[in-house]
Formats: C-alpha cells, sequence, structure tokens
C-alpha cells in the first residue's frame, strides 16, 4: 500500500548545481540538505522544506521535459508568486484548474514546476 511521496527526482545539466541552488533556496526559500556521500559522487542537489522534497540529479544530455512536472501546493500563493518574480524567475498564471489558483515556473535548466493554492469556498448556508 502507498502511504506518501518520499522525494520527486527532476534532472539537470552536469556543472549546474550553483544555479540550481540560487534558485531552489534563493528564489524558493528551500533548504539544501547533503545528500548522502555514496550519491554525493554523483553531483546533483537535494531540497527541502516542509515536508517537500525534491532531488536534482545530474543527466548527460539532459533535455527538459516540456510536460512532465511536480505539483506543489502553496499557501499565500499571490505573495508567493510576486516574489519568485521579483527575483526574475518566470510565473506564468493558468485558471484552468477549477478550485485551485495556480501557476507555473521554470527553474534555471528549465524544468516546469507548478505551483497551486486549493481556493476555499464559504460554507453554504440554510
Amino acid at each position: 500500500m502507498l502511504v506518501a511521496v518520499d522525494h520527486v527526482q527532476l534532472a539537470a545539466p552536469p556543472g549546474s548545481e550553483d544555479a540550481l541552488r540560487s534558485y531552489y533556496v534563493g528564489v524558493l526559500g528551500m533548504t539544501e540538505v547533503p545528500k548522502p556521500p555514496a550519491l554525493a559522487a554523483r553531483g546533483g542537489c537535494w531540497f527541502e522544506t516542509g515536508s517537500v522534497r525534491l532531488h536534482l540529479g545530474v543527466e548527460s544530455g539532459f533535455r527538459p521535459a516540456r510536460k512532465a512536472h511536480p505539483g506543489l501546493e502553496v499557501r499565500g500563493i499571490e505573495a508567493y508568486a510576486a516574489r519568485i518574480a521579483a527575483q526574475g524567475a518566470s510565473v506564468t498564471w493558468d485558471d484552468n484548474l477549477p478550485g485551485y489558483l495556480r501557476f507555473y515556473s521554470l527553474d534555471p535548466v528549465g524544468n516546469r514546476l507548478e505551483f497551486l493554492e486549493p481556493v476555499r469556498r464559504p460554507a453554504r448556508g440554510g
């Protein structure tokens, strides 16, 4: 039985770790966590905040996926989008998912990230 998602792995080109750190730590506000020594030699970076864990692994011949992406739930999505945009990262709003506010952003190597927040509807009276 599945109980949770432990992490999401995204790919990145060799040598992109500093750019990834700038985005995931500096722009998104995540924390870099050390990789186990046996995995650290492969390159890449791991980031987390709360229960959200993203692993960026080095892939030779990397090409970013155009459709595949993690969906990351956010509180205060308008302020979060403004923070990302103020750092120079892309923010593209999409209103095609009923019940959610959401936008997409690309990390420095072109990985697509979806940020969404459920829209709270007032309870019906009567």
